[in-house]
């Protein structure tokens, strides 16, 4: 039996929602977590199961959740899970930290995996400058193959922007957005979110949005519509406050919302609803 501590239950929403953004695979160990990655090895060393994940999710009110894959092997298991776990989506794609395997026999793939209709997502794509584990023009590269082929399958395109707000936005201009656009765990500030509300791009917030120290956060979920904005877990990262550093799971997600719901100045369950709207405007029918 494993000895370790996941983050209490919090209290049940009263309302449904859904979690736009985790990786399952990760959770319950399909891939095993690297020496440098503590928070994979203590989700792993939970023995989660897909099964114990939603239903813990359920018991909060977090009814579907939407796993995404990141490299080719998360993105075939993504698309198998969702196709045998009812409420469970998938999306493909992969990681502008790992955009040096975008090759055009794996985009081919990709792009394959995505028409599948238990496939509501070609992501997370984008860029990232904090880690430079890929080149820019790797990350570049890709972040445009996977804008092509979110358009061509007509499915949602989720962005990882990581301290590249003005490249992500500028490529996407330029090589001309698809219909739906998601920011996962939006980073930016206000003027960012306005930006994106300018665009019409839908804004997903993440357990950081309750840390101390991001009030940029905040007031960029101050200035998001309720019509586009989603929420998310990312886990089994970035759990929300206060329990920053252990395993994050999709039923933490009320916590994330209530914080939302603070800042919008609504009801959780209001925000919940809108939530939910957005997630089969922005997935598909359920």
């Amino acid at each position: 039996m494993s000895t370790t501590k996941l983050p209490t239950v919090p209290d049940p929403l009263d309302a449904e929602v859904f979690d736009s953004h985790c990786h399952l695979d990760i959770m319950v160990g399909n891939r095993q977590a690297s020496s440098g990655d503590p928070v994979a090895q203590a989700a792993q060393a939970a023995q989660a199961s897909i099964e114990g994940i939603l239903g813990q999710a359920r018991s909060v009110g977090v009814t579907r959740l939407v796993t995404i894959g990141y490299d080719l092997p998360s993105s075939r298991w993504n698309a198998r899970t969702a196709e045998l776990h009812p409420d469970v989506y998938a999306g493909v794609a992969i990681h502008p930290n790992e955009a040096h395997a975008s090759t055009p026999e794996v985009l081919a793939e990709i792009e394959e995996l995505a028409r599948l209709p238990h496939v509501r997502a070609v992501g997370e794509t984008g860029l990232d400058y904090y880690r430079d584990w890929a080149s820019k023009e790797d990350q570049h590269a890709s972040f445009r193959a996977h804008i092509e082929i979110a358009k061509r399958t007509g499915k949602a395109l989720v962005i990882h922007d990581r301290e590249a707000h003005d490249d992500v936005l500028r490529v996407l201009a330029d090589q001309g957005a698809p219909e739906i656009v998601v920011f996962h765990s939006f980073s930016g500030d206000a003027e960012m979110a306005k930006k994106c509300v300018e665009a019409g791009y839908f804004m997903s917030f993440s357990g950081p949005v309750t840390y101390k120290n991001a009030g940029y956060l905040r007031e960029a979920a101050a200035v998001a519509p309720k019509e586009l904005m989603l929420v998310e877990t990312d886990a089994p990262y970035l759990p929300p406050m206060p329990h920053r550093g252990k395993p994050n799971a999709p039923y933490l997600i009320p916590i994330t919302l209530r914080c939302l719901a603070e800042v919008k100045q609504t009801d959780p369950a209001g925000l919940a609803a809108a939530i939910s709207a957005n997630g089969e405007a922005v997935f598909g029918s359920w």
